[in-house]
């Protein structure tokens, strides 16, 4: 699988009905693919079940610029569970997760987490965490 931005939310863009990345409370589930797998179809929170959550973080300093949406580098403090090899970015509206929209899926590392503290190093070049 490769990165992508989920389906619900290219639409959210075109019905001006997007999550807000600048200003809303955007967060990062660190995922196990073992227990979770990427569908474009995906569209909440909840469609993420319980045992790929590795670990979530609330996304600071978010900033969207020519096409790019950035974030300051994400700690996950004390993680332990399974090996995970994705992160899911998404939108907590308060809603409850059946309500929390889904933005992008990103792939193509992996890490076992220790009981130490994750890193999450975005790109800090053009790319930042995702571009269009």
């Amino acid at each position: 699988m490769a990165s992508a931005l989920y389906s619900s939310y290219k639409q959210s863009l075109l019905d001006s009905s997007c999550p807000n990345l600048n200003t809303g409370t955007i967060k990062v589930t660190l995922v196990d693919t073992a227990d979770y797998t990427f569908s474009a179809a995906h569209n909440f929170e909840d469609d993420i079940t319980g045992a790929g959550e590795v670990a979530i973080g609330t996304l600071d300093s978010t900033t969207i610029a020519s096409g790019k949406f950035d974030a300051a580098d994400e700690v996950l403090t004390s993680v332990s569970g399974d090996s995970s090899e994705s992160l899911v970015i998404w939108e907590d509206t308060s809603g409850g997760a059946d309500a929390d929209p889904l933005v992008c899926y990103i792939d193509g590392f992996s890490v076992t987490p220790n009981g130490g503290d994750i890193t999450i190093q975005w790109d800090s070049g053009s790319n930042g965490i995702f571009t269009f």
